[in-house]
C-alpha cells in the first residue's frame, strides 16, 4: 500500500484518530499536514515523531468551520509540498444536549465543524486536484450514528447524516475527474470524544454488550482502513461508507 510521492491532508490531525491516521499514512510513505484547532504541542508532537523516522509532516492551526480557513490549509499544504493527492476531513466536535435545549450558537458549532468543514475543505481540494490532474482521494470521517439514531445527540447525527448524503452525491459528480470519496463510520473508538465513557465502567459493559466483537475499537483501527481506502488497492470504491465499528450496526439491526 505505498503511498510514496503522495500528500495527504488530515484535519484534526492532533489527537485521537486524527493523530493515528497521519502516522499511519505517513509510514507508507506519504508528506502529511497535520491540522489543529487548539493543540498545538500535540500536533507538534505527532509531526517530530513522523519526521524522525525521515518522513514529511507540516503543521497548521486552522478553524475549519471557517471557509477561508481550510482553503488556507489546501494552499499551504500545496505551497510546501508541491501538490495534493488525499485529504482527510476527520476534524469533528459533538455538544450532547436535549432537543430542546440546542442552541443556536451549538447547533452553528456542530454543523460548522462537522458538515460545513468537510464540505468546504473538500471543494478546496477538488479544485487543486483538478488543477493538477491525476485524480484523488476525500476520506470523510463519519460515524455510525450517520444511520443510527442517538437520543440526545440530535445536531451531531444531523450533521453525520448530511455527511453520508454530500459523499454519495459527489460521488458521482467527482467520478468523471478519477477523484473518489468515501466515508469511513468508526463505532465506539478509545478517543477524547469518548473518555467519560470509557472512564465509567457501568457505561464501559454496557456499551461492549452492544458490540459483537466484544472490545472498543482503536485509532489505529481507523487509520489502517484510511490507509488502505487511498491506496490503489481500493480504486474502485467510490461513494459508499465503510462502518468500522466491531459489528454494533449490525447488532443494532441498521445494517
Amino acid at each position: 500500500m505505498s503511498l510514496q510521492g503522495k500528500v495527504a491532508l488530515i484535519t484534526g490531525g492532533s489527537l485521537g484518530i486524527g493523530a493515528a491516521i497521519a502516522q499511519r499514512l505517513a509510514r507508507e510513505g506519504a508528506a502529511v499536514t497535520l491540522d489543529y484547532h487548539t493543540h498545538r504541542a500535540a500536533a507538534d508532537t505527532i509531526a517530530a515523531g513522523i519526521t524522525s523516522q525521515g518522513g514529511k509532516a507540516l503543521v497548521l492551526q486552522a478553524d475549519v468551520s471557517q471557509v477561508a480557513g481550510v482553503q488556507s490549509l489546501v494552499s499551504q499544504t500545496v505551497q510546501t509540498f508541491g501538490r495534493l493527492d488525499i485529504l482527510v476531513n476527520n476534524a469533528g466536535i459533538e455538544e450532547p444536549m436535549p432537543f430542546l435545549e440546542v442552541t443556536e450558537a451549538s447547533f452553528d458549532r456542530q454543523i460548522g465543524v462537522d458538515l460545513k468543514g468537510a464540505y468546504f475543505a473538500a471543494q478546496a481540494a477538488v479544485r487543486q486536484l483538478i488543477a493538477q490532474g491525476g485524480g484523488g482521494c476525500i476520506i470523510n470521517i463519519s460515524s455510525v450514528h450517520e444511520d443510527l439514531p442517538m437520543v440526545g445527540n440530535a445536531v451531531y447525527c444531523a450533521a453525520k447524516g448530511g455527511l453520508r448524503m454530500l459523499t454519495r452525491t459527489l460521488a458521482s459528480e467527482l467520478a468523471p475527474h478519477g477523484i473518489r470519496i468515501v466515508n469511513i463510520a468508526p463505532g465506539a473508538i478509545a478517543t477524547p470524544i469518548n473518555a467519560a465513557t470509557l472512564a465509567d465502567p457501568l457505561k464501559t459493559r454496557a456499551l461492549l454488550a452492544e458490540i459483537p466483537l466484544g472490545r472498543i475499537g482503536l485509532p489505529e483501527d481507523i487509520a489502517n482502513t484510511v490507509a488502505w481506502l487511498v491506496s490503489d488497492q481500493a480504486s474502485y470504491i467510490t461513494g459508499t461508507t465503510l462502518f468500522v465499528d466491531g459489528g454494533l450496526m449490525v447488532a443494532a439491526g441498521t445494517l
